[in-house]
């Protein structure tokens, strides 16, 4: 028997052991197991500790989502308040859910403003950006959620002002605020970074539903645009990802038999909550993805 000295994880043990040539063959009396499992609960104690110090000293800055008065919007809007950020809630028409969103988030102690603009008009969007800076803080993330379906009909019966109008909403909106939050953000504009998610659909990879096929080759040209500009803005300290949800619970499924459909087209049997898009998001923004970029994550049970 030899005494031996081990080190690691924050501290060190002496204790015996038995060699045969250069190896350890038995340390007496469960010294190591206890020495190594205090050692790695002060490593763990430790690791909270900093990431506690981080946490204070790196307070949480706006967030910019559009499309927030309900469904998945609302739900992204809600979570990224919950995570410390202040939101600001874009909307186009429905000024009641926008307050109710800002009302729930300001209950929880969150920070939170209501701003309506049209994400397809220029001007609207230069000045939502501006009133986050203001009533928020400086810019740490965009959610590109706003969006429309457009009308239900085959190709054949499509009008075209109502095909330039889903493409301006769909396409040229989230482009606009793209470009207003890289001047916010970049570094190549004085920013510290951040990221940006544009909520696109699986849509884009099955085509969409029958009358529906516009609004499917908007969410696609969505994924194209998240994977072009995530290389286009790496190097500023902006990441770019999109989420691809599947059918999720919201308003926009009315009636029973939408819901048992949707429901047997999910391998999950079930369809998805908002809550479940808007976790998916506040992951993509955190530092816990930070070597995720020009990704796009499906949740869609399966589809």
């Amino acid at each position: 028997m030899r005494r031996v000295v081990i080190a690691g994880f924050g501290g060190q043990a002496v204790v015996n052991a038995s060699f045969f040539g250069d190896r350890v063959c038995l340390l007496s009396g469960g010294m190591l197991s206890l020495w190594w499992q205090a050692s790695r609960q002060r490593s763990a104690k430790s690791a909270r500790e900093v990431e506690k110090g981080m946490a204070a000293e790196q307070p949480k800055g706006a967030v910019v989502v559009t499309g927030a008065s309900r469904g998945i919007g609302a739900a992204i809007a809600e979570k990224l308040a919950q995570d410390g950020y202040g939101v600001l809630v874009n909307y186009a028409k429905d000024a009641d859910g926008a307050e109710s969103v800002v009302s729930a988030i300001c209950a929880r102690g969150g920070r939170a403003v209501a701003v309506r603009a049209d994400v397809a008009a220029p001007g609207d969007v230069a000045d939502m950006f501006q009133q986050a800076k203001q009533d928020l803080g400086p810019l740490a993330a965009l959610v590109n959620n706003a969006g429309i379906a457009g009308a239900a009909a085959r190709i054949d019966a499509q009008d075209a002002d109502e095909l330039t109008h889903l493409m301006q909403v769909n396409l040229v909106g989230p482009m606009l605020c793209a470009k207003h939050a890289i001047q916010a953000m970049s570094t190549a504009h004085g920013g510290t970074g951040g990221s940006i998610v544009n909520v696109a659909s699986v849509a884009a990879r099955t085509g969409g539903l029958p009358g529906l096929v516009p609004y499917a080759a908007t969410k696609g040209a969505m994924v194209t645009f998240t994977r072009g500009l995530a290389t286009e803005v790496a190097s500023e300290g902006i990441r770019v990802n999109s989420v691809s949800p599947g059918i999720i619970a919201t308003d926009m499924i009315v009636t029973v038999r939408d819901v048992q459909q949707a429901a047997a087209a999910s391998p999950l049997g079930r369809l998805g909550r908002p809550d479940e898009v808007a976790a998916t998001v506040s992951w993509l923004i955190s530092p816990a993805a930070s070597f995720i970029t020009g990704s796009d994550i499906t949740v869609s049970g399966g589809r």
